[in-house]
């Protein structure tokens, strides 16, 4: 299917079943897809994560019927999915600006979140600089962590920042590595790649990060795992800039221009892959990264 087709089926999905709690999971699984990678493409076209948009169409219907006095604030509140008349009196408010009581006197404030309309406009996303080429099985070492997606943009610079406090900084001052970990991450180059895994279902609206480097066989530490991928082929492609700059651009283009309506190729696993040039400082204008997604070829209609 079409990347552009599945959006706006993910969308009618989520109309259908904007009452249920795992709407978000539901539409993916509808799609044959990734949480992972539907969330993320959501989120890059719409400009909101699939949470986003289920907390707002709530709220603007609760607001219509507000408006219409059917239903009392504590019904309105269950039905919508909070757990306390509070916490959604205080969501309405933030959202329409007013609380239910003063949106049933001022119908005039209700403000409005219609179902959106997925219109894409293909910008020679084909011609990005990437390559596609067949890997065998890799394995990585690292430092991971679970986060929700809706938060993600926040989370992982953090994440990264509490890394390289931790475990690089000691190093660049000159520290010899003297635990197994400190070694691991020195000799394993922890920090060359940031590994995004689909939980596969068992946390819903959350993903796997590691702060990875390949693998090289030896004990694992405490602290660190490792993580195994098949033999795929993977679509790598290539930044050039300071971070993260650079690499959300990228992102942003892949899945505007590159994904929709591609002839070639669709994803393969809920997993992609940054890579970090370990030369250079991330802030540098001819900084090298990549981005790696694993893909197949489509299957001739």
């Amino acid at each position: 299917m079409e990347w552009t087709e599945t959006l706006r089926r993910t969308i009618g999905y989520l109309e259908a079943h904007l009452l249920e709690e795992d709407a978000a999971e539901g539409a993916a699984r509808e799609a044959c897809l990734s949480p992972l990678y539907l969330q993320k493409g959501f989120k890059l076209v719409t400009g909101y994560s699939m949470t986003e948009y289920i907390r707002n169409r709530r709220l603007y219907l609760a607001g219509l019927e507000i408006i219409a006095g059917r239903e009392k604030v504590i019904d309105l509140a269950y039905q919508y999915g909070y757990d306390t008349p509070e916490s959604f009196s205080k969501a309405f408010s933030r959202f329409h600006g007013v609380s239910p009581s003063q949106l049933r006197r001022s119908p005039d404030r209700l403000a409005p979140f219609l179902p959106l309309r997925i219109t894409l406009s293909i910008r020679g996303g084909h011609d990005m600089d990437f390559t596609v080429e067949k890997m065998e099985g890799l394995q990585f070492i690292g430092i991971e962590r679970e986060f929700p997606l809706e938060s993600s943009y926040r989370d992982l610079p953090r994440f990264w920042d509490e890394f390289a406090h931790t475990h690089c900084s000691p190093l660049r001052a000159g520290k010899e590595p003297e635990t197994a970990l400190e070694k691991a991450v020195c000799q394993c180059n922890i920090g060359e790649f940031g590994v995004c895994i689909d939980t596969g279902g068992s946390a819903p609206g959350h993903f796997r990060y590691m702060i990875a480097g390949r693998y090289d066989g030896r004990e694992i530490p405490e602290g660190l795992t490792v993580f195994t991928l098949p033999a795929l082929e993977w679509a790598r492609f290539r930044c050039s800039g300071p971070m993260p700059e650079a690499l959300q651009a990228v992102n942003t283009k892949i899945f505007r221009e590159w994904l929709p309506g591609n002839p070639d190729y669709e994803i393969a696993l809920g997993v992609n892959i940054e890579w970090y040039s370990m030369d250079k400082t991330m802030d540098a204008a001819d900084y090298e990264s990549e981005i790696w997604l694993p893909v197949r070829r489509k299957r001739p209609c």
